[in-house]
């Protein structure tokens, strides 16, 4: 029986909800007037958005932590838990100047200390963040609400800097931010409009978020990640649930609210069932990938990294996580996002026509590929990542890799690639497949994934000194003329180094009950929200 129709089996049955009561079981509380249940892409293993990038942990960092900046709908920087900044100095100070008002959630208001503390800790783990370490020669906090960035050098990026949506900024309490971005804050006192309810968290099944009485939200309209962030529900549940029939059954019965990514092959059935909307919201949507160590051998070589660009039919790819819906997805995607002002098709050519698995064997051998054992980690419980992995797990075969395929759930493989730097013999990983957001991609800036500044850097840890030199260059660069030129250097540069093989661009549509309103467009965000 095909996914589709079981769903649609379960979708009039009661039986499927009383043999699964821990996932589908209402969790109500006294006197709450308001839930929204929302069923993640995977299960909330990692709780510290810094300490890891994974997208369902910035998810939840959005909730329960403000930004200092935000953007907005058009991608500008606003001041968000900022009140305004003045710059010093011809460039080299900025003086920023904190709202009053807001607090932490056990009470204690925001100060200064906090922001320079959450500044510190971020530019420590951040690709972008440690740019504007090197450059800062202090912080100094003047007032409660008041605190100095001093700077070597000009950076006119800092508060777009401060307001990226992933791998983000999240402002904590100092005594949390103290902590070394090594280790894992797990203790919750966040700034955002929800709080976490700690003593509600289940492994596996259930995160539970209550609206944050005592936040001050700004005066201005929302707009994405700016604006006034409103909670307008009483309490969020994160409900996890991997199988996917059983998801869009829960949703077509009112079990659940919202399902944030839909697989493919359900997406007709949930357009035609009653009370369900099915929308693309993310219109930035996410980057598909073959991201490879490149501290460990064979993909240390970047021959060999090379080798594979004839191989990357990302038209297979595409279809996998998102079938022949072509409106979805792009097969013509580089290393930036396509349709954007900066996205070139420099360098496309590398992986024009159909898989030349004959001549990828020819590039290796002439690489000098000795046999060495790969081991390709993948996550069975991402559905995207899980199709991604069996395309990409058959070129390696096919091409006479010595292939470890090691599948396992999302929470060992988040772990193990983006912190295991180790040979294969202490656990450690050669390639996995992996999605970014479309929105960090929109320029060298903040694409943390063409990034080369080897162990410091993001999971892969690509040494690529010209790619570093070249984005040097277009932080400085003043006219889009000069950014537009930069980037393609950046893009044709990126496939001579090969920081990761792309497989495209999509589009993912989410699905939720219609009389959920307010979704604010793009990821998943929950203030705005109501349910009625």
């Amino acid at each position: 029986m095909k996914r589709r129709d079981l769903m649609a089996l379960a979708a009039g049955a009661s039986s499927l909800a009383l043999a699964r009561p821990g996932v589908l079981r209402a969790q109500g509380t006294p006197g709450a007037t308001s839930v929204v249940r929302f069923v993640p892409q995977s299960d909330l293993t990692l709780l510290d958005p810094v300490f890891n990038t994974a997208l369902v942990t910035r998810n939840h960092g959005m909730m329960v932590y403000d930004q200092l900046y935000g953007l907005d709908a058009n991608y500008v920087a606003q001041p968000q838990l900022v009140e305004g900044h003045v710059i010093e100095d011809g460039g080299h100070t900025w003086r920023i100047t904190l709202r009053e008002g807001p607090t932490f959630h056990d009470g204690t208001p925001i100060l200064a200390r906090d922001a320079v503390a959450s500044i510190d800790r971020w530019t420590k783990a951040d690709v972008l963040g440690q740019n504007i370490r090197a450059i800062t020669d202090e912080m100094v906090v003047v007032s409660d609400r008041v605190f100095l960035v001093k700077l070597k050098k000009p950076f006119p990026l800092l508060a777009t800097a401060l307001a990226k949506p992933s791998s983000y900024c999240p402002v904590m309490q100092e005594r949390f931010a103290k902590n070394p971005t090594s280790t894992q804050v797990t203790e919750i006192v966040g700034s955002g409009p929800f709080r976490w309810v700690a003593n509600e968290r289940m492994a596996g099944s259930r995160a539970v978020y209550e609206r944050f009485e005592g936040y001050k939200p700004r005066n201005e309209p929302v707009s994405f990640l700016a604006g006034g962030k409103v909670a307008r529900v009483d309490r969020v549940e994160w409900q996890t649930i991997p199988d996917a029939a059983t998801a869009g059954a829960a949703l077509q019965r009112g079990e659940v609210d919202w399902w944030e990514q839909p697989t493919a092959d359900l997406l007709s059935l949930l357009r035609r069932a009653r009370g369900v909307t099915v929308a693309v919201k993310d219109k930035a949507g996410l980057m598909g990938m073959i991201r490879l160590n490149h501290l460990q051998p064979p993909f240390d070589n970047p021959a060999i990294r090379r080798a594979f660009l004839p191989a990357i039919n990302q038209t297979d790819y595409m279809t996998a996580v998102m079938g022949d819906d072509r409106s979805l997805w792009n097969d013509r995607c580089g290393f930036f996002l396509p349709g954007t002002q900066l996205a070139t098709e420099a360098g496309l050519d590398a992986m024009a026509g159909a898989p030349d698995y004959e001549k990828v064997k020819r590039n290796l051998q002439a690489a000098g590929y000795k046999g060495e054992k790969v081991v390709l980690a993948v996550p069975t419980d991402l559905v995207a990542l899980n199709s991604m992995s069996e395309i990409a797990g058959d070129m390696f075969r096919r091409v006479g890799f010595n292939l470890d395929y090691q599948a396992s759930d999302w929470g060992s493989v988040a772990s193990r690639v983006m912190n295991n730097r180790d040979g294969l013999d202490k656990g450690g990983w050669s390639a996995w497949c992996n999605y970014i957001p479309g929105i960090i991609a929109l320029n060298p800036a903040t694409q943390s994934y063409v990034r080369g500044p080897g162990r410091a850097g993001t999971s892969g840890w690509p040494d690529l000194p010209k790619i570093e030199a070249l984005r040097e260059q277009f932080l400085a660069a003043d006219s889009l003329a000069d950014q537009k030129r930069l980037t393609e250097q950046i893009q044709l540069q990126a496939f001579e180094d090969v920081p990761y093989l792309p497989t495209g661009a999509y589009t993912p549509p989410t699905a939720f009950r219609s009389n959920v309103t307010g979704l604010i467009e793009g990821f998943p965000l929950f203030y705005n929200l109501q349910k009625s």
